[in-house]
């Protein structure tokens, strides 16, 4: 579905566009190249309308935050010939079966339990181990001294292929706090063998490419404010 644009408000090719610039200036202090970031279009909250907008625009890969609110649109994007959705959200272990059945990446793996409640669905699926760097309580996530067990037991589940880590650091306007986090995620990468790296947002993409990300999860930049209803 096009959006309407007003001189006011940009349009999704305009922010997309946009997006792309600052990902390439990254890229470029950086000396990585374009195609090692992955750019996830956060689509939670909005109708999926704007995915099949997004899609039109070339966007392949989009991430969700719930189960229940993804279903609601699963059915209309299924056609969406190279498109794969992503759980970037928390997901509870009695939800694991259907998330196994909507999302071909579920980012948010942060303990035995839940790697092993998605072992035990049929299909094959990617998944990340979500890591706990924040000392807030509201965030979730493996502890990292309780890392190198998670994934002995995710690499026990034969359906299950472990393509890196995620974090979510504590919300900051300035991206020189969240850098940190970012790096040290980095390390744990690299202790692990990993190289999949989720991490950073609209606001702090760049330092999260200069860190070494190669997902970079981003919904204000390219869809605006959510609001709900």
């Amino acid at each position: 579905m096009a959006e309407n644009p007003t001189a006011s408000a940009p349009t999704l090719a305009q922010r997309l566009e946009a997006v792309e610039t600052r990902i390439a200036n990254a890229c470029a202090r950086a000396g990585r190249r374009r195609e090692e970031i992955l750019l996830l279009a956060v689509t939670k909250v909005f109708p999926a309308s704007v995915i099949r907008h997004a899609w039109d625009l070339g966007l392949r890969e989009f991430g969700e935050n719930y189960v229940q609110e993804f279903e609601t649109k699963a059915a209309e994007v299924s056609t969406l010939a190279g498109a794969r959705f992503h759980l970037i959200g928390h997901l509870q272990s009695n939800k694991s079966r259907r998330a196994a059945e909507l999302f071909q990446l579920i980012q948010t793996v942060d303990s035995p339990k839940l790697a092993r409640r998605l072992g035990e669905c049929a299909s094959p699926l990617d998944v990340m181990i979500e890591v706990k760097l924040s000392p807030e309580e509201s965030k979730y996530g493996c502890d990292p001294a309780g890392l190198s067990a998670l994934i002995d037991v995710i690499g026990s589940q034969s359906n299950l292929t472990l393509s890196g880590l995620m974090t979510m650091p504590p919300w900051s306007d300035d991206p020189e706090q969240t850098r940190p986090y970012f790096r040290q995620l980095r390390l744990l990468a690299d202790r692990h063998g990993l190289n999949g790296l989720s991490m950073g947002m609209s606001h702090d993409l760049e330092a999260a490419i200069e860190e070494g990300a190669t997902i970079i999860r981003i919904g204000t930049a390219l869809f605006g404010s959510r609001k709900k209803a």
